[in-house]
């Protein structure tokens, strides 16, 4: 499955500095890095600490916003990295770009990049950021029966979600992991998303 996703990025984004994203709106960046079996690869995965302001105790990506010292949003995914689990640059082999994207309740366009990181390796997540880091088989989100849905308000708006032992991933991770599935190996994914109409409403109450 590795070789499969780093052959297909290498047609999307040829250079992950001089794209377009950069000349965007796109202010946030992530890194969906992949560890272990490359047949059977794991994505890290962070649990967000329950006492932050945004998205506590929320299943997320290692990343966070561009800050001026940050050459490029590549730069700002894998700073982030470091100051949330630990991960240096060095330990990251970097496979590509995927599409920039906006959490379904923000305007905020993020740039998740794609990283391979060999064993062995070290991760110190920081408390006061990160509640847990899990790693979380790729594999299973094949499995469409796998797929569950919730409602996020009063207004029966519902979201997909999957469930990995106690942690629910949902919102912009789960998003960003199908939609590279559907690029990269076709798996045709097709999750229920709420109308853009409905999500302005919701945003608006």
């Amino acid at each position: 499955m590795l070789a499969t996703i780093s052959q297909r990025l290498k047609h999307y984004i040829p250079s992950v500095v001089d794209s377009e994203v950069e000349k965007t709106s796109a202010k946030a960046a992530v890194m969906l890095l992949l560890q272990g079996d490359p047949l059977d690869p794991h994505v890290i995965l962070t649990q967000r600490a329950k006492h932050l302001n945004h998205h506590a105790g929320e299943v997320a990506f290692p990343g966070g916003m561009k800050e001026p010292c940050d050459q490029n949003l590549l730069a700002t995914a894998l700073r982030e990295t470091e100051e949330e689990i630990g991960l240096t640059s060095d330990k990251i082999e970097l496979l590509g770009m995927l599409p920039s994207d906006s959490p379904r309740l923000s305007m905020l366009r993020v740039a998740p990049f794609m990283g391979w990181v060999a064993s062995p390796y070290h991760l110190q997540p920081d408390p006061s950021e990160i509640a847990a880091v899990f790693n979380f088989p790729l594999k299973l989100l094949l499995d469409t029966g796998g797929y569950k849905y919730f409602e996020l308000s009063e207004r029966k708006i519902q979201l997909p979600y999957v469930m990995y032992g106690e942690y629910k991933i949902w919102g912009f991770t789960l998003k960003v992991m199908v939609d590279m599935l559907n690029f990269v190996l076709d798996a045709q994914i097709n999750l229920r998303y709420p109308t853009q109409q409905q999500l302005q409403q919701l945003t608006a109450e």
